[in-house]
């Protein structure tokens, strides 16, 4: 080939370089897919919650555990008080997963069961016992806190505390 001929070659645009510039050109047009930005418990935000609950449990003069899962029931942070009984681990973990599973307290649950509605003990992840919130933010979930060892109520109110000294009312 001819010197003259390569540079014909080269200043002809070929079929995949014409390809090439059309997609840059559709794709600076569009906008750039947008992911969605998910927020989540953090260590620091775990600890300031705990802090709320230990002093609001001192305050009542109470022992329970505390239990924090994230958005899917996975376990972040559970404590047992010395005085907490041992089958308080399980029922703060269930209030706390419970929580987080249906977006909701547990008490809801306690309440569907008193009122006959039997389908809350096969539910899988229901624990229909009061002292499991939800933690939300912006409306979403992103995770939940249950407290066993006292009164149902005060539980509640403990795992209430926590989210109120983090998140406000």
């Amino acid at each position: 080939m001819a010197l003259e001929d390569l540079q014909m070659l080269y200043a002809k645009p070929t079929m995949l370089t014409k390809l090439v510039a059309g997609m840059l050109a559709i794709a600076s047009i569009l906008p750039a897919a947008e992911l969605s930005t998910k927020k989540a418990l953090n260590l620091a935000t775990i600890k300031a919650m705990v802090a709320a609950a230990e002093a609001e449990m001192q305050k009542r003069n109470v022992q329970v555990t505390i239990c924090i899962v994230d958005e899917s029931g996975n376990l972040l942070f559970l404590e047992k008080s010395d005085g907490a009984g041992l089958n308080t681990i399980q029922f703060a973990e269930k209030k706390a997963r419970h929580s987080a599973f249906f977006k909701a307290p547990s008490k809801n649950a306690a309440d569907s069961l008193k009122n006959g509605n039997l389908v809350v003990l096969v539910q899988p992840n229901a624990f229909p016992n009061q002292g499991g919130l939800p933690i939300k933010v912006d409306g979403q979930t992103i995770g939940g806190i249950g407290a066993s060892g006292a009164a149902s109520e005060v539980d509640e109110a403990i795992c209430q505390a926590a989210l109120d000294a983090v998140f406000g009312k």
